[in-house]
C-alpha cells in the first residue's frame, strides 16, 4: 500500500496505532537494520517505532545457517522485545503436505502476535497429558 521509501507514511509514526507488526521473511539485511536503529525505509521505521511503543514485533529471518554476526543481531532483536520466530516447523503434528508446514509457521506468527485463529493443528495436550508432572 505504501512505498518501502515512504518514510512519513502512517505505520512509521507511534500516534499510528498497531496490534503489532509481522515481517515475513526478514532478511537479514533488515534484521541488522532494526537491530541496530539503522531506519531507512519504511519498513525498518516501521520496526523501530513498534519496538518504541511497547508493541509486538514478530521477526521471521529467512537465510540459514546463521552465522555468529546473524545471531547476534537476532539476540539485539530479541533483547530489544521483538520475537524471532525463525519458519522451522514442528513435526509432531505429522504434515502430510507443504500446506500443512506453512499452516503451522503461520498459526505460530498469529500465536506470537496474539491474533485468533483455528488453525486444525494447533497443537492441545491429550486428556490427561502432564498430570503425572505435578
Amino acid at each position: 500500500r505504501f512505498p518501502p521509501t515512504d518514510i512519513g507514511a502512517p505505520p512509521a509514526s507511534g500516534t499510528y496505532a498497531t496490534r503489532g507488526m509481522i515481517i515475513c521473511p526478514a532478511s537479514m539485511k533488515t534484521c541488522a537494520a532494526i537491530a541496530h536503529g539503522y531506519s531507512d525505509n519504511l519498513i525498518t521505521r516501521a520496526a523501530d517505532v513498534t519496538l518504541k511503543e511497547g508493541r509486538r514485533l514478530v521477526v521471521v529471518p529467512r537465510e540459514t545457517p546463521f552465522s555468529v554476526i546473524h545471531l547476534r543481531n537476532l539476540l539485539a532483536l530479541a533483547e530489544a522485545g521483538a520475537t524471532v520466530l525463525p519458519a522451522m516447523p514442528g513435526f509432531y503434528h505429522k504434515p502430510k503436505s507443504v500446506e500443512d508446514l506453512v499452516d503451522f509457521l503461520v498459526m505460530k506468527i498469529f500465536d506470537a502476535l496474539g491474533l485468533p485463529h483455528e488453525f486444525p493443528h494447533a497443537w492441545r495436550p491429550a486428556r490427561g497429558a502432564g498430570e503425572d508432572l505435578e
